[in-house]
């Protein structure tokens, strides 16, 4: 999508700019673009903006406070980069607080409950032989979720040399916070993915370096996995609506539930060996590729999936 507003070609610069260094514009030019589009639909004319407009965009904006904060601090850099150019003198969006965000509880599957999806997703997959493989990818990005912890990114982008058979290792490069990282596959998870390359080098165009080939020589598309995800969720009956309970939102289940569930699940099996999972967070870290060690500590909050139930249910009915 393009940038329309007054701002869109230096916008568009920006974005090739950052680019142009190595750095992924997801999804930071989803940020930038519904900041254009607001700058749009205001119809404000061109010239300099002063932090006015940004208090008034911060509370124009229908949307939880985290993606708003997201948009702010979007624009902060992008100012910050036309202030380097001298098209602006001083960054009008510096001193721009941000709006206190909801807290988050996550889903949570059982170990159980993950079995059942992953039984569900296989009975998704099509026989046809049109489809058969473009399916058998959509259902192994979800395996990788649900038992390695990946983000969906990470499975559509995997190539094709970055699974070491020889070794059981995925090699995971430009992760979210740009760090490489090794990880070997459980043994239950190689054979499925033997078998699954099998019918690919079988079924996939030569030309297609991806590791979960797509049709013809692409890549999955997340949007697909997203949607046999739902129906497996929908088939074991774990389906629920997101909701907001005061300021603390509880989330439906996502794919990104799976990488959730992996960690808390993983500590759980710790703590049942009769093991501290504090001293297993440091390896589960590296094994996520968390940037900092903050962001693997929050699982611990969480026990396992009837924990975050009993939360759930005593939240909601507290409220009622």
């Amino acid at each position: 999508m393009r940038f329309d507003s007054f701002l869109g070609p230096l916008l568009e610069e920006y974005v090739n700019y950052r680019q142009n260094l190595g750095y992924s514009m997801e999804p930071t030019r989803g940020y930038l673009q519904q900041f254009d589009r607001y700058v749009k639909a205001i119809k404000r004319k061109p010239g300099k903006l002063k932090p006015l407009f940004f208090l008034k965009m911060r509370s124009d904006l229908k949307m939880e406070p985290r993606s708003a904060n997201r948009i702010i601090a979007s624009s902060r850099v992008f100012f910050q980069y036309l202030v380097r150019r001298g098209i602006y003198c001083d960054n009008p969006v510096k001193d721009v607080p941000y709006l206190s965000e909801w807290a988050l509880i996550p889903f949570i599957f059982s170990e159980s409950e993950t079995d059942r999806l992953l039984e569900a997703a296989t009975g998704l997959m099509r026989r046809d032989r049109m489809y058969f493989l473009k399916d058998f990818s959509q259902y192994m990005s979800i395996v990788l979720m649900a038992r390695c912890g990946l983000r969906i990114s990470e499975t559509i982008r995997l190539c094709r040399h970055q699974y070491r058979a020889d070794e059981k290792t995925l090699y995971i490069e430009k992760t979210k916070f740009k760090k490489d990282r090794l990880i070997p596959v459980p043994s239950n998870i190689w054979r499925e993915m033997d078998n699954y390359l099998t019918v690919r080098d079988a079924l996939a165009s030569a030309d297609n370096s991806f590791l979960l080939a797509g049709l013809f020589e692409r890549s999955l598309c997340d949007d697909k996995i997203r949607t046999m995800f739902r129906l497996a969720v929908n088939d074991i009956g774990l389906d629920q609506p997101r909701q907001r309970i005061g300021n603390t939102i509880i989330s439906s289940p996502t794919p990104h539930s799976l990488r959730h569930s992996f960690a808390v699940n993983t500590l759980k099996r710790v703590k049942e060996r009769g093991l501290s999972p504090q001293n297993a967070l440091p390896i589960l870290a590296v094994y996520m590729g968390h940037s900092e060690y903050k962001h693997t500590t929050k699982y611990l909050k969480l026990a396992d999936a009837d924990h975050h139930r009993r939360i759930t249910h005593f939240m909601a009915n507290k409220v009622i």
